[in-house]
C-alpha cells in the first residue's frame, strides 16, 4: 500500500488557473504541489493564437503561453506531480485526496481542473479547429470582421455571441436545432432587433465544409431531413461546455456541473477552493482564469494559516 503524502496545500490542474495558484501559494511559503494529469496548459495550450492577453500587443501562441507559465511555477519552486485526481473524502481536520498514483492528506485544495467546450460531432470540426472553428467568440470574433459566420445553439451564451458577432461581422447565421430559442427573453428581443442575425430554425449542424480553411456549414432540418450548404468563414460552437467535477462528488455544491464558489473562491467545502473553467462563472477567459487562481491562493493561504497545527 502506497505511503499517504502530507502538503499543506495542493492544486489540481496543471492549465493557467493552476499554475498561477501554484505559483502565488508558493510565494506565500505553503507547502504546495500541483496535479498534472498530461502537457499541461489545459484548453490555453489549444489556441493557435492567444491575442487579447494583457503584455502580448503582437499576440503570442497558446502553447508557449502554457509553457511560460508552467515554467514561471517551477522555477518559483513549484514540485508539479503527473497524476489526476480521482476522488477526495474529510480525513478529519483535513481532506484526503485520492490520485491515480496515491493518496494525500491535505488541509487545503484549490480546484482548477477546468472544463472544455462541447463538440458539435461532425465531419470537419475536428479537422478545421482554429482554421474558422471556435468556441469563444469573444476570442476569436476579430477575425470575422465584415465577414459571415454562423453560430451553433439557442442557449444564453449563443445568443449573446451571435448579438456580439452581429457588431462585427457582416452576417451571422444562428442554428439552433428547436422551433424556439432557449435564451432569455431580454437577449432573444436584442437578437431579433439586429438586421444581420439571421435565425436558422429547427436545423442541426451536419457537417463542416472545407480543406484548408471554413467555408460553409451544412445544416440539417430536424423535421424534414433537408440539408442545406451556408457559406461561412467561420463557426461558432456555443453549445456549452463540459466540466471536469466528476471526481468531486457530492462534496461541494455544484451547478450544471461547475463549482459554486463565492467571491473569494471558497467552495460550500471548507478547506477546498476553486478558479477558472471549472467555476460557475460567466466568462471563461485566460484573464479570469489568472484572477481566480490569484484570489483562490491568498484565500487558501489565510485559511491554512489560521489551521495549520500549533507548534
Amino acid at each position: 500500500m502506497a505511503e499517504v503524502q502530507e502538503h499543506e496545500l495542493v492544486v489540481v490542474g496543471g492549465g493557467v488557473a493552476g499554475c498561477t495558484a501554484a505559483l502565488y501559494a508558493e510565494r506565500y511559503n505553503l507547502d504546495v504541489v500541483l496535479l498534472e494529469k498530461g502537457a499541461p496548459g489545459g484548453m490555453t495550450a489549444t489556441a493557435s493564437k492567444v491575442e487579447n492577453y494583457p503584455g502580448f500587443p503582437d499576440g503570442i501562441g497558446g502553447m508557449e503561453l502554457a509553457e511560460r507559465v508552467h515554467k514561471q511555477a517551477e522555477n518559483a519552486g513549484v514540485r508539479c506531480l503527473m497524476r489526476t485526481a480521482t476522488g477526495v473524502e474529510p480525513d478529519g481536520d483535513r481532506w484526503l485526496l485520492h490520485t491515480s498514483h496515491g493518496d494525500i492528506r491535505t488541509l487545503g485544495i484549490i480546484i482548477c481542473s477546468g472544463a472544455f467546450p462541447r463538440s458539435m460531432v461532425v465531419p470537419g470540426e475536428t479537422e478545421l479547429r482554429q482554421a474558422g472553428v471556435s468556441y469563444c467568440a469573444t476570442c476569436d470574433g476579430f477575425f470575422y470582421r465584415g465577414k459571415t459566420v454562423a453560430v451553433v445553439g439557442g442557449g444564453n451564451t449563443a445568443v449573446d455571441e451571435a448579438i456580439y458577432l452581429s457588431e462585427i461581422a457582416a452576417k451571422v447565421y444562428l442554428v439552433h436545432r428547436r422551433d424556439e430559442l432557449r435564451a432569455e427573453s431580454h437577449l432573444q428581443e436584442r437578437a431579433f432587433a439586429h438586421p444581420n442575425i439571421e435565425v436558422v430554425w429547427s436545423s442541426v449542424p451536419a457537417a463542416v465544409l472545407g480543406e484548408v480553411e471554413v467555408t460553409g456549414l451544412r445544416v440539417k432540418h430536424v423535421v424534414t431531413g433537408e440539408e442545406r450548404d451556408l457559406l461561412v468563414d467561420g463557426v461558432f460552437v456555443a453549445i456549452g461546455h463540459l466540466a471536469q467535477t466528476e471526481w468531486l462528488g457530492d462534496v461541494v455544491e455544484l451547478k450544471d456541473g461547475f463549482v459554486v464558489t463565492d467571491r473569494e473562491m471558497s467552495t460550500s467545502a471548507a478547506g477546498i477552493f476553486a478558479a477558472g473553467d471549472i467555476r460557475d462563472t460567466p466568462l471563461r477567459q485566460i484573464t479570469t482564469a489568472v484572477g481566480d487562481a490569484s484570489i483562490a491562493a491568498y484565500s487558501a493561504y489565510h485559511y491554512i494559516r489560521a489551521h495549520r497545527p500549533k507548534q
